[in-house]
């Protein structure tokens, strides 16, 4: 048998939408054409041993090696492998990951898709798995930086002691953020703490930005010590002087904020870090018309998750 052939849109000038997405891919073997196309766009090839003498096996949707006798899938050594729900929900799933500008919570998923609150939180963690440390390179330019404080809600005590803990944060996570100047966001958990450092600051800035950038941020003293650096002090109400601000950082900011209580409610600590990814992949991608299909390059290309992995590092 011949191998299946490759969706003649892949390479057209096209952007996905929801109505494309159910046209083309509402089929098992249309999604698996597609990821056959994406993960070896000069033909398929033996994952074995490389060869491109293969024959394809329909009744088990697989390809037979004719070198070294290998059978192996469209989703072999993916993290599509060892997953029993059907493909066509992992492409809706990453639809609606990737172009819901809040996110999307694992409940909704488990409506939309109709599946177990368990399956739709995995498959949610390792959609947002392929988005860790797809931004390698560090930000130049001019750089906006920040911090936030994120959760951390006091559910008994007195009212001063409440009021006393909000305005240290110490039940709060700080996260840092640098954005470039009409460019990418860079984001990090940096921990429970109550107020910025130059230690954290320092630590920050040595992974994101690159040497000798220009650097805004608000009137922190954690930020004083760099270099090519200005501020503005929000304690005057002073938000803009001249070309420096933070009013992109912050805008941002709010939108984390939003898609937080407004899709997931609530954040694990223990997974922080992966819901800042999935946030920074989409941001970083806001003007890409093919962010679907890109998401699906990375989650071929990605490590596997494994449940217990994952649910071992939450204990």
């Amino acid at each position: 048998m011949n191998e299946p052939k490759p969706l003649t849109h892949v390479n057209g000038k096209q952007e996905m939408d929801l109505m494309k997405l159910i046209d083309r891919f509402g089929s098992e073997d249309r999604c698996r054409e597609y990821l056959i196309h994406l993960r070896w766009p000069e033909g398929p090839e033996c994952v074995k041993c490389g060869s491109k003498s293969l024959s394809w096996i329909s009744t088990r949707n697989q390809f037979d090696c004719n070198s070294c006798r290998a059978r192996f899938s469209a989703t072999a050594g993916t993290v599509f492998h060892d997953s029993h729900l059907p493909l066509r929900k992992w492409f809706l799933a990453t639809y609606m990951m990737v172009e819901a500008k809040k996110g999307v919570s694992a409940n909704q998923l488990k409506r939309t898709l109709g599946t177990s609150y368990k399956t739709a939180w995995y498959l949610c963690h390792r959609i947002r798995s392929a988005m860790m440390g797809s931004s390698p390179e560090r930000l130049q330019g001019t750089v906006e930086i920040d911090e936030t404080f994120l959760g951390g809600k006091v559910k008994s005590g007195s009212k001063p002691a409440m009021e006393a803990a909000r305005r240290k944060t110490t039940n709060k996570v700080m996260v840092m953020g640098a954005l470039e100047e009409g460019g990418q966001i860079r984001l990090k958990a940096v921990g429970k703490r109550t107020v910025a450092s130059t230690r954290s600051v320092d630590a920050f800035l040595a992974d994101a930005v690159v040497n000798g950038v220009r650097l805004y941020s608000d009137q922190s003293s954690a930020y004083a010590h760099l270099p090519n650096h200005e501020s503005v002090d929000h304690s005057t109400d002073e938000w803009v002087r001249g070309d420096v601000t933070t009013n992109g950082i912050e805008s941002a900011w709010s939108l984390l904020k939003r898609s937080i209580v407004g899709s997931y409610h609530q954040l694990s600590e223990k997974h922080l870090s992966a819901y800042l990814d999935e946030f920074e992949f989409r941001f970083n991608n806001r003007e890409n018309p093919y962010l679907f299909r890109d998401t699906l390059l990375a989650l071929i290309h990605a490590d596997a998750l494994p449940y217990r992995e994952l649910v071992e590092a939450s204990r």
